[in-house]
């Protein structure tokens, strides 16, 4: 019998990765480019694509709309672990705009994501199969009704059973008041907390990475974690409580293709990890590692 003790909740959605250039080019004219490649993506959609790519079962719960697009996006997922919510609208779709070393910019249209209603995840989450299992809520702020009721979906995802972990990304207003009291308020609720530095830094409006992930991890309880990813650096994990302790794991030097995804397949290696009984420090080392390989390779691997 397979086990998914990953369950996936978020954003899905068509990826548009074209690159690469340096710097933008002046309004009105044509840039031609060496490569593109339309993909299927969102943090959630990453997450679920690393996952299959490393063997690991898990359910993904999201949504595609009732057009082209959206049936193209549910094909390029594994169809045993895909459970999918199909909305009467557009499908989003993302431009990346990827720059020399790695860099990249979003271009997003509303689509499904903006339609996708907390109900709808609701009656679709299972209960979870063991004590190991985890729950991984991904990209809320890019979707408004579930950004709306994320405070609510953390605990009912614990009272079926599952251990919660949020990456919310990057809202994309910036973190005004109102989106770092959100933000602060999931990663409270929580059981894991998987961040960038630059969220760290825009959580807590302090530019030291250290003094916001001091801040952060201040504030944990003695069964919760907090991850910070840090791009070329590695990670670092904190756990909370008394005796609350840090482990750091270091990037190995790679030649990059491209970045995009590359927290998100940490995400999935990590969990994955985590969730077969292995300690922090082994699961961010594999997190790490298959993070490594995918922004390294194309087509891309993750193990």
């Amino acid at each position: 019998m397979t086990v998914e003790r990953i369950l996936v909740l978020g954003n899905v959605n068509v990826d548009l990765v074209m690159g690469e250039i340096d710097g933008w080019p002046q309004v009105g004219t044509e840039v031609i480019l060496p490569r593109s490649e339309m993909r299927p993506g969102g943090s959630a959609g990453n997450t679920a694509l690393a996952l299959s790519g490393l063997g690991v079962p898990h359910r993904l719960v999201a949504g595609v709309g009732v057009d082209m697009m959206g049936d193209w996006l549910a094909a390029q997922f594994d169809p045993a672990y895909s459970t999918w919510i199909v909305m009467d609208c557009a499908t989003t779709v993302t431009v990346g705009i990827v720059h020399h070393g790695g860099d990249r910019a979003f271009f997003a249209t509303t689509g499904h994501l903006h339609e996708s209603r907390l109900e709808d995840l609701a009656t679709r989450i299972p209960a979870a199969p063991d004590e190991q299992a985890c729950a991984l809520i991904s990209g809320g702020f890019l979707m408004p009704h579930i950004e709306a009721g994320t405070a609510e979906l953390i605990p009912l995802l614990q009272n079926r059973g599952w251990r919660v972990a949020i990456d919310p990304g990057w809202p994309s207003d910036g973190w005004s008041h109102k989106n770092v009291a959100l933000a602060r308020r999931w990663l409270g609720l929580a059981d894991i907390a998987l961040i960038n530095a630059e969220e760290a830094r825009g959580m807590t409006a302090r530019d030291d990475l250290d003094a916001a992930v001091g801040d952060l991890a201040s504030s944990l309880s003695a069964n919760q974690m907090l991850v910070v990813k840090c791009g070329a650096e590695g990670v670092s994990v904190h756990a909370g409580g008394r005796d609350g302790n840090e482990i750091t794991v270091a990037a190995p030097e790679v030649e990059v293709v491209d970045t995009v995804g590359a927290g998100d397949t940490f995400n999935a290696a990590f969990l994955a990890t985590l969730t077969s009984g292995s300690m922090p420090a082994e699961a961010a080392a594999r997190g790490v590692r298959s993070a490594s390989i995918a922004i390294s390779t194309y087509p891309r691997r993750y193990d």
